[in-house]
């Protein structure tokens, strides 16, 4: 029998650089809250990085390797292309009895070494190493190099077993997806999406052409684009990597791949749809380091934001975040739990599916194929003696009841609803068949949101709008006689497009006394609308001006984005 592998925490024991009492005390942290024990201790002050990677190096019985003390030859640098070296997070040092040794930070990522002996075709050995040093190791050997797509794709293109016509089996399929070239185009295209911070990726099979393409800050841009006859190889590649049924075609299929990209963790959610030509592929980008989970990071102005953390401390009642999909509220309802998370209260979510895991909260994923929907959910969740409860969506009467219930019975409920504006909610879930009385009595706020792009600061100019373009706003020339107008040229920071990230803009609905009367008495979207204007409420229109005005987005944007208020 093959003897248990030591614990890092009895090595460091063992090495007497920690007590008995200090493992412990790391092991209640990391029951509670998670992560690597070395770090736990590191972040405690007990022990050093540098101790760590000792003990690291012992118990998976690797070399320690120190990168910042040497210098390594030019022709073991070139044995690893600098694409592979920068998703990987690895440097190679040197060649050992036929094996390339590379150093790596993870040696609990077992699988690295023989995916990375596929990719080069060469017996890999790990050695350890500090994570910052390879960073700057990498940074020193290698520079901004990256293969590009377009070397893969010429690769590809001449590549005869993927050439080859006549009928083909599932074993072929399978040893497609496997060539090295087709997981190294695969590699660079996820590396180039997390680079430029995409959202999604499109994998799009047409009669004539197999296009690619990213979604970023809302808008997609096409990718260069490879051979149609690569098209199975690569979808074939997905589906092995998201656990799907390659041998199913003609059904949807959704799938999951948890990868580490440039030393980044990041979730993919898979999508598959069958289409005339070929598998339609989607691929969801979860990258927590791209996503600030912070309030002051959403856009909120000071006024605005002080009155959502007064809405979100509120002991009962429910509280909605609007918009069309991919408006962001999903991201500020999150921001909204980590403000108010902490040890006093109890907080679960039920979600579909559930984008981000946060410390300290309890999240529940929807699964409706064996019956796990909102209102079972959060059926059970009421049972569990929460504080705070997050419902991905009011889809119906059955969940929207049952969120009604939960505040009526003390709890503070945050869910989402599509609708155009913050007024038309009331609207909405009297369309649900929820009586008005519960609404004006369960309702605390409703927030309404956008995204909008930002102007490239690198390429931002001031022109002067067009009467056409004021007449889109609803304005004329004396009502902008003292503001300025931008736009971004376009330039090599933002690929030309002359927006770089993004910005949310909100409409908030108090539910005043007087509004709460207006429900019971059945008043129409546009009497809330105005009397809501009239106690204070901001529109998306005009909070979008103001935006335009303070040389944050562009005209367009906020035409594309907001309807005029009326």
């Amino acid at each position: 029998m093959t003897e248990p592998r030591k614990q890092i925490g009895q090595i460091l024991k063992e090495m007497e650089l920690v007590t008995e009492g200090q493992i412990q005390e790391a092991l209640e942290i990391q029951k509670d809250k998670g992560g690597a024990i070395g770090r736990i201790l590191v972040d405690l002050g007990y022990v050093t990085e540098e101790e760590i990677l000792f003990a690291l190096g012992a118990q998976w019985d690797m070399e320690i390797v120190n990168l910042d003390d040497i210098s390594v030859p030019p022709e073991i640098i070139e044995k690893v292309p600098p694409s592979i070296a920068n998703i990987y997070k690895v440097v190679p040092v040197e060649m050992e009895d036929g094996a390339l040794v590379v150093a790596m930070s993870d040696p609990l990522n077992v699988g690295l070494l023989d995916e990375l002996k596929f990719m080069l075709d060469y017996n890999v050995k790990g050695a350890v190493s500090n994570e910052g040093a390879i960073d700057r190791a990498l940074k020193r050997y290698y520079g901004d190099q990256v293969e590009s797509i377009e070397t893969v794709i010429q690769q590809l293109e001449q590549d005869e077993d993927l050439s080859q016509g006549g009928a083909i089996d599932i074993s072929k399929i399978e040893m497609m997806g496997s060539l090295p070239p087709v997981v190294k185009l695969l590699n660079l295209i996820l590396y180039q999406a997390i680079r430029d911070k995409a959202s999604d990726i499109h994998f799009e099979p047409f009669e004539n052409e197999f296009k690619i393409r990213y979604r970023i800050d809302g808008a997609l841009y096409e990718m260069a684009p490879p051979p149609p006859h690569i098209a199975l190889a690569l979808i074939s590649r997905i589906k092995v990597m998201s656990r799907l049924d390659i041998a199913e075609t003609r059904m949807p299929q959704d799938g999951r791949v948890p990868l580490t990209i440039a030393g980044r963790p990041v979730d993919l959610r898979v999508s598959t749809l069958p289409t005339m030509h070929g598998e339609s592929v989607v691929m969801r980008v979860l990258d927590r380091s791209v996503v600030s989970l912070d309030l002051e990071q959403l856009g909120f102005n000071e006024e605005e934001l002080k009155m959502f953390r007064e809405i979100i401390r509120k002991p009962n009642g429910i509280i909605l975040v609007t918009g069309p999909t991919g408006c962001g509220k999903t991201t500020t309802l999150y921001s909204a739990l980590q403000e108010i998370n902490t040890p006093e209260l109890k907080i679960i979510t039920t979600e579909d599916p559930v984008e981000y895991d946060i410390e300290g909260i309890m999240q529940v994923e929807i699964n409706e194929e064996i019956g796990v929907d909102f209102a079972t959910c959060l059926r059970s969740i009421v049972r569990q003696d929460p504080d705070v409860i997050l419902v991905g969506e009011i889809r119906d009467l059955e969940t929207a009841e049952m969120a009604i219930d939960a505040s009526l019975t003390g709890h503070l409920v945050f869910s989402t609803l599509h609708t155009n504006d913050a007024p038309t909610t009331v609207t909405r879930l009297i369309e649900l068949e929820v009586p008005p009385f519960l609404i004006s009595a369960t309702l605390e706020a409703v927030i309404s949101q956008r995204l909008v792009r930002k102007i490239c600061p690198n390429c931002k100019t001031e022109f002067e709008p067009s009467d056409e373009m004021l007449y889109e706003l609803g304005l004329s020339r004396k009502d902008v006689s003292d503001n300025r107008f931008f736009y971004g040229r376009g330039c090599m920071e933002c690929n030309h497009t002359g927006y770089k990230g993004r910005t949310a803009i909100f409409e908030t609905l108090l539910l005043s006394e007087n509004i709460r009367q207006m429900i019971i008495e059945g008043a129409s979207t546009g009497r809330v609308r105005q009397v809501a204007r009239e106690e204070g409420m901001i529109t998306l229109r005009e909070r979008g001006l103001r935006l335009i005005f303070e040389g944050v987005t562009t005209i367009e944007e906020i035409v594309k984005e907001t309807l005029q208020a009326v």
